[in-house]
């Protein structure tokens, strides 16, 4: 069987992070079994130490294993030296992870972070997403490795297409041609924060078997939408995403996309072979 759950949480943003809500989401993680915590990026506000200490705390808190990508907010915001030439040094030390090509693998699941934000960029809005070909060739690499019908899932902080609809962008420079990559190698599903709206999208780029998973925020940053995180549950022929979202004094379930699993990484004969490259991983190199 090839069934499992995972919670995914993204911008909780310690400084300002919704402190009700993170209480009952930490409750709510310990309820049930879980395969899984996946955190994607913007776990403090403007990288100072404390936010990482109380960012750090609430991730050990969580059930075993964790996974955790990092977030353009991840940076240490007041620090040039850091900014240029140690960037991610905090985010490791708080939170146990690394910020390059982290990686997760059980026999259902197998998760491949990127890290799509940067430290400073040659644009003016530093906040924006980018992936680099080489990132994505080593990442699409790993995840023809995953096992057979294991779940695959790309995860970043920043949407790598825009989703329309959403409050802000995440206008990741190559992010297009990265999502076909992953799509040609297998991936189910693409998760990222960043926009502070839970969606889950077929990728249009694609032959629409990959999926674009977005999720909530569990701070004051709302931007139209209550704090929530998404549960994710999948089956051999189906993955369920549903909103957990807060409602003031509960967790409550709000919006479900049942969305049918690609089959083709479900069976050796069909799935992108692990030991050659495609066609547009190979134009990347």
């Amino acid at each position: 069987m090839s069934s499992g759950r995972l919670i995914q949480f993204s911008d909780v943003h310690f400084g300002v992070e919704h402190k009700r809500a993170c209480a009952a989401a930490l409750d709510y993680a310990h309820a049930d079994p879980v395969d899984l915590i996946l955190i994607t990026g913007d776990v403090t506000q403007k990288g100072l130490p404390d936010e990482f200490r109380a960012a750090g705390e609430w991730i050990r808190a969580m059930p075993e294993p964790s996974f955790v990508v990092v977030g353009n907010h991840d940076v240490p915001y007041y620090s040039a030296l850091d900014r240029l030439f140690w960037p991610w040094r905090a985010f490791e030390a708080a939170t146990g992870h690394p910020a390059h090509d982290g990686e997760f693998r059980s026999d259902t699941l197998m998760v491949r972070g990127v890290t799509t934000a940067r430290g400073w960029q040659a644009r003016l809005n530093w906040s924006k997403g980018v992936i680099d070909l080489g990132q994505t060739r080593r990442a699409a690499t790993a995840l023809r490795q995953a096992p057979p019908r294991a779940l695959r899932i790309l995860a970043c902080h920043h949407p790598l297409i825009e989703m329309i609809g959403t409050p802000m962008t995440g206008d990741v420079k190559r992010g297009e041609r990265a999502a076909v990559i992953f799509a040609e190698a297998g991936v189910d599903l693409i998760m990222t924060g960043h926009t502070h709206i839970p969606f889950a999208l077929p990728i249009d780029l694609s032959d629409r078997c990959s999926y674009a998973v977005g999720c909530g925020t569990l701070s004051h940053r709302e931007r139209g939408a209550p704090p929530s995180f998404n549960e994710v549950v999948w089956t051999p022929h189906e993955i369920i995403v549903t909103v957990i979202q807060w409602t003031g004094s509960v967790l409550e379930r709000g919006q479900t996309w049942r969305l049918p699993r690609r089959q083709d990484t479900r069976h050796a004969e069909t799935a992108p072979d692990p030991q050659a490259a495609g066609v547009l991983e190979t134009a990347a190199s």
